[in-house]
């Protein structure tokens, strides 16, 4: 028998059978015959709203999620959260999604153990066997809130940051670090300073940022500060060194990057310095979160992000601040990222924002000082949508309403709309290609049920029958996707969906 027939086929030529077959994705699910005439009734009424043609609350969803005796780590308070939404949902589909996804990082990614008596946590992002100090933070952020009631968790993020720091030590200006630190890449003929242990070496702000909001998230959660040992304020000062250098104001800095290689967005051109800019305070960087290669190098959202990140820097230090000793490490500390944060915050004011001739003043994607700039955004976080979810104290509320109307519109060349769905992309995937990742974070932005149920809607339709989210996928069909195995993506789905289960539950039924 065919896996998809009409209904009516299968009743008039196959009376007789006692069971049907029906596929969705790559599985088959069988039932009897008197429950799928109940269900394609219910088709015919216009109920069935499942990307299968089956009501999402009747069907039986297959078991995709890795079986518990091959998972890396398991946390009884993740999977009484899991059963928490699986139970109390409406939407059946959704919840079968959400047990896959928000686990997923714990399930396939992590590789905890103690090394020289503290917690170390690897983490993967998924199918490329790297760890990325961006990826890793964003994978685990959402477990934060349930340290408190799993210790086991706490450690293992606890060893999240350590092995960051560890990896910071070892290049600030690299991105993705292998576990083993004499393991040499694959990438290790890229014309820049490649040492042992570092998968890639692409500037990126954010690759900094994120292990400063990690810690600073594990902290304000956990009351914990033993985190914040020498290692950690070692990290620290070489983050606030790198970004120093970055400024460029005395010359070139230290970094540069070249690859051979025909694709665009993976070299730095001029020498591996990029395109100029002129000195005024901002900080440059060679790549964006996409690992794609900056046109301007003053990224302006990656730019928040630092001062966001300089900004939990002052309240870390702050509280361990020692007023007998001006020269205790902490007190040290505090000093240059509070000089540091003040002018940074006024320049992202002073060049960051332009006038839009048909929005207004919203927030440039990427400058340069010389008065060019880049209206567009990446769906890559650190993005210019992601501003109120990374960095909301620090931005302009009214700059980035009118920002996030010009992104999410025809304007912004990498917003695609299509049959599928309509999103964000970036130069990474191609055209036409949108990421989850930027309709999940539209929803994690908005406080507008009809938007925020659009984005529900969006993934519920998108994931192409596996129950997981994808790096990206076509507009015009979504069974055209990049990756299978994308950690980040799927732990940022369960985030959505907890959020929105525990403030608007009644989107989920």
């Amino acid at each position: 028998m065919k896996s998809e027939r009409r209904f009516d086929e299968c009743f008039s030529k196959h009376l007789k059978l006692t069971f049907i077959i029906h596929k969705f994705g790559n599985h088959y699910l069988i039932m009897n015959r008197k429950k799928f005439i109940q269900l394609s009734s219910l088709a015919t009424a216009g109920m069935l709203v499942s990307k299968y043609g089956i009501a999402s609350s009747t069907i039986e969803f297959p078991v995709v999620r890795v079986p518990l005796a091959q998972r890396k780590f398991t946390s009884k308070a993740v999977e009484r959260v899991i059963s928490e939404i699986k139970n109390k949902i409406g939407n059946k589909e959704i919840a079968w999604m959400f047990e896959n996804c928000f686990p997923n990082t714990l399930d396939t990614t992590v590789d905890f153990e103690i090394i020289d008596g503290k917690p170390d946590t690897y983490v993967i992002t998924g199918d490329i066997d790297a760890m990325w100090l961006r990826d890793s933070s964003a994978q685990v952020w959402p477990y934060l809130p349930l340290c408190k009631e799993d210790k086991d968790l706490q450690q293992l993020i606890k060893g999240v940051v350590n092995r960051q720091v560890k990896c910071i030590l070892l290049d600030p200006y690299a991105n993705a670090f292998y576990k083993d630190a004499n393991k040499i890449s694959e990438w290790k003929s890229d014309l820049t300073e490649m040492k042992p242990g570092i998968h890639e070496r692409k500037w990126e702000i954010d690759s900094l940022c994120y292990p400063i909001r990690l810690s600073y998230g594990y902290w304000k959660e956990t009351g914990d500060d033993s985190v914040f040992d020498e290692q950690w304020l070692k990290a620290m000062k070489l983050i606030v060194q790198t970004f120093k250098e970055q400024q460029r104001l005395d010359g070139k800095g230290p970094y540069h990057f070249q690859r051979t290689t025909a694709w665009a967005t993976d070299g730095v051109p001029l020498g591996g310095y990029g395109y100029p800019v002129k000195p005024n305070g901002l900080i440059c960087s060679m790549f964006r979160p996409s690992d794609d290669a900056t046109v301007f190098p003053y990224l302006i959202p990656s730019n928040i992000f630092a001062v966001n990140a300089l900004k939990q820097i002052i309240e870390i230090t702050k509280s361990k601040y020692n007023f007998k000793n001006d020269k205790d490490s902490f007190t040290l500390l505090y000093h240059k990222a509070l000089k540091f944060y003040e002018p940074l915050s006024h320049l992202i004011i002073q060049e960051g924002i332009i006038d839009h001739k048909a929005f207004g003043k919203m927030y440039a994607y990427e400058v340069n000082g010389f008065g060019s700039f880049s209206l567009m955004d990446d769906a890559n976080i650190p993005s210019l949508l992601s501003l109120k979810y990374l960095s909301k104290e620090v931005i302009d509320k009214e700059v980035y309403n009118t920002t996030r109307k010009m992104i999410l519109s025809n304007e912004n060349p990498f917003f695609f709309k299509g049959k599928a769905a309509e999103g964000i992309g970036g130069p990474h995937c191609g055209m036409d290609m949108i990421w989850p990742m930027s309709i999940i974070m539209r929803g994690l932005t908005s406080n507008d049920d009809k938007e925020i149920k659009l984005c529900l809607d969006m993934l519920q339709r998108t994931h192409a029958g596996t129950g997981f989210m994808h790096e990206s996928f076509h507009k015009d069909d979504s069974n055209n996707y990049t990756r299978k195995w994308f950690a980040w993506a799927n732990t940022l789905f369960g985030e959505f969906i907890w959020k929105v289960y525990r403030e608007k539950p009644h989107l989920l039924n």
